[in-house]
């Protein structure tokens, strides 16, 4: 959990699956790591407040909703939650 910081975000592999986890402001948002425009890495992606931008071709997404702000798209949303020095993400 401390090295994923406030504003940034990391691909991590829960039951197999990859998953981009991200802090802001110390709550933690879980979304599938693979961006439906074109596969690229979101886990990788800038953050700014609760907005990723895909590495790969600008493609953006609310990582609260999983909805992108660029299109109709939308990536699949996990819950999370801290227990003791971990971060669970519920994949479904």
């Amino acid at each position: 959990m401390s090295e994923i910081t406030p504003g940034t975000g990391k691909t991590v592999t829960v039951d197999g699956k990859d998953v981009a986890l991200f802090n802001v402001d110390g709550a933690f948002h879980a979304i599938d790591n693979e961006c439906p425009h074109r596969g690229g890495p979101l886990g990788e992606g800038d953050l700014e407040g609760c907005i990723v931008t895909c590495p790969w071709h600008a493609w953006q997404y609310d990582i609260t909703t999983g909805e992108s702000i660029t299109d109709d798209l939308t990536v699949p949303r996990y819950e999370t939650r801290v227990e003791g020095g971990d971060v669970l993400v519920a994949l479904g």
